[in-house]
Order: C-alpha cells, then structure tokens, then sequence
C-alpha cells in the first residue's frame, strides 16, 4: 500500500545570480544584490559594495552525510543544486527524495532582510516575487512559492501582499523580528492582519529574516555567532506572543501564522509560560481575550509549526497539537534531509500512529496551502 503523500512546508530556491541585476526595478539596477566571485568563492553583495554573506550554508545539500566538517559559509555558485533556480531539475529530486509537492522560501533572499533601506528591500522582494511565480508556474500542482513582504510600510506591504495574492502565491513571508520599536503588537500592522486574513493568506516567520542586527550567515565565526544560532528561536518566539498577547487572533481568528525553521519542541515550554502570564501577571497581560480564550488555545489554533528533524519535539506532539506541525526538508541547504528525508522521516517518527504521520508529512501542510491531493497522487 501507498503511504501518505509527503510535502516538505519549507523547501528552498536558490536564485540565480542574475535575477536583481536583470528584473529589479531600473531605478535600483545600480543598487541591486549581485553575486561576485571573490578569492574562488561566490559572495552577495548589495548598494555597489555592501558585502551580505557567503553562499556555503545556503547551498550543499548531502554534505552533512558525509563530511559535515566541510559545511562552511563560503562556496561556488557551481556547487549549488542545479534544482535550486532550474524548476524541472528542482521537481528530478524531489522525486529522489520521495517528495511529492514542496512550498518553497528564498535562500539568497534571507539575506535581504538585513538591508536598511525600505525602498530598495520592496524592490528586491517584488523582482523575487516576480521570478518564483515564474518558476513555479512550470509545475503548479507541485511547487507554490512564499511571497516576501517588506512591512516597513505597512500600505506598501498590503499593495504588495495583495498583488502577490492576485498571482496565485498562497502564503508570504514577513521579518521573523521587526526593528525593536515597531514589534507586531502595534496598531499600526491592523489593515495589514485584516488583509491577510481576508485574502487567506497564512502569514510565515522563517529564520534568518530579522530586521535587527545581523542575521546568521554574516560576519566571522566566534562564540555570539553560535550562541545566537543556539538561541535563534527567541526572535520568533518573542513576536508570536507579542501578537497573541496584543489580541490578533482574537481580533483576526482566521489569520494563520507559520513559524519555518525552528523546530518543535521549544513551543510545549511556551504554552505553559504564556497561560501562565495571562492568568497571573494581568497587569502585564492587559488584554483579555472574549470567550474564555487563553494563550494556548489561539497557538493551536492559528499557529503552524514547521519542522525538520526534532524527535524531541514529536514525542511532545500531544501537548503541542498535531494539527499544527508540519515537516520540511529545507533543500538544497546545507542543514537539509535532502537525499535521505524518507530515512529521516522513518527515525523521526518511529512510534507515531498512521493518522497522526498523514497529518504530519503532509496533509497539514496541503490544508494550510490549498494542495490538490488527488492532483498530487497523480504525479
């Protein structure tokens, strides 16, 4: 018999190098991000001479099987999966890795999150956005791409989050955390919660897209490298509450958040702390939700989780909420389950009913994304 049809929730392109240089906006052709290759290895750049990061983590998938001391920062674009930027390779192995259908983040991109002015970062998030509907357009039943969105502006980030909806993209992304003094509790991201909701499309924080300080992938390695990559859950985590405890879901109950990236078992502490302060610290917890909701109850219910290989947090699956988990294999990054998802997935979930995995793999997943089933038991 068949098993469930695997869709990995967080999948990856990689952009060519060419894509800003040729489809940005004329106005920011100068300032666009570019590849150079420098000292034999590929390196991002944006404004001219604004070095971002290396490519090494965002590209090398399978090397972790092998010799994972080869993972590195710095690599050649040469070395990157050719499905990362060729949709009918990207579709060769996903076949290899026994995937059916995959939602698909940017890797280049992440790195954009960093850049301070508003306008130029629109631009490069609408030049991407206009290549991954292309690209995605080549197996529509298979690939659906995440939209990225600026929300510095809070109008330029609607005008651009309906756009992308009018194209048929079926979720977007925003900074995992925004500059500190405009954090998601604010009223001034009201229309722009409203519009998601109204549009459906389900909102993702994935990491590596703060709005303050650096991101992970820049600068020279050293001891605040790792303990920020250690603690790297803190920033999501930190405006998931900064949102339910300023009453979004309660306001907006049909908006759903994806949180990419981060695994699982972080979010059974969470639970607890969150009840905790709402029924014992409501001088801080100003905010009282209608009808007997708590904290917990809007995380299990507007709140995705996606994942890639935290046993841990399976075996906390009951506290956290099936319903909400989703799998991925975050090809063709260095850190993916790319080629051995299946092998994983077996490890991972060893002991998890026959219902509960379905959800897990895969028709979460299809559910929060609106996937053809019967379309992909076809392909």
């Amino acid at each position: 018999m068949a098993g469930p049809i695997v869709i990995s929730s967080d999948s990856h392109v990689f952009e060519p190098p060419d894509l800003w240089t040729t489809r940005i906006d004329s106005e920011f052709k100068e300032r666009a991000p570019h590849m150079r290759h420098v000292d034999g290895m590929d390196r991002l750049f944006v404004e001219g001479d604004q070095f971002l990061a290396g490519i090494g983590l965002i590209s090398g998938a399978g090397v972790r099987f092998e010799n994972p001391e080869d993972i590195q920062h710095e690599a050649r674009f040469e070395d990157v999966h050719v499905g990362g930027y060729l949709p009918d390779e990207h579709i060769r192995d996903m076949k290899t890795d026994g995937v059916s259908a995959e939602i698909l983040y940017p890797s280049q991109g992440l790195f954009y999150f960093r850049v301070q002015d508003p306008e130029l970062l629109s631009a490069i998030f609408r030049a991407y956005n206009d290549w991954l509907v292309d690209f995605c357009s080549t197996h529509p039943k298979q690939l659906k791409g995440i939209a990225m969105i600026n929300l510095d502006n809070v109008e330029d980030g609607m005008r651009e989050l309906e756009r992308t909806a009018k194209m048929g993209m079926p979720g977007a992304m925003i900074s995992e955390y925004p500059p500190e003094d405009r954090r998601y509790d604010l009223p001034e991201y009201e229309p722009f919660w409203a519009l998601a909701q109204d549009l459906d499309m389900p909102l993702s924080l994935h990491t590596a897209t703060s709005r303050v300080g650096n991101n992970r992938g820049a600068g020279p390695d050293s001891v605040r490298v790792a303990s920020n990559r250690a603690n790297k859950v803190f920033l999501p985590s930190t405006s998931l509450c900064d949102m339910i405890f300023a009453g979004v879901f309660d306001r907006y109950p049909k908006l759903k958040l994806a949180i990419v990236e981060f695994e699982l078992a972080w979010a059974a502490h969470l639970l607890g702390t969150m009840d905790y302060t709402y029924i014992e610290r409501q001088k801080e917890a100003s905010y009282r939700f209608k009808n007997g909701m708590m904290p917990s109850d809007f995380f299990r219910q507007n709140v995705y989780l996606s994942f890639q290989e935290d046993q841990i947090g399976i075996r906390l699956r009951d506290v956290i909420g099936v319903d909400g988990l989703m799998w991925g294999s975050d090809y063709p990054h260095a850190e993916a389950t790319f080629p051995r998802s299946m092998e994983i997935l077996d490890e991972i979930l060893e002991g998890v009913n026959d219902d509960e995995r379905a959800k897990i793999v895969g028709l979460n997943a299809a559910q929060l994304y609106n996937f053809d089933l019967e379309a992909l038991a076809k392909v």
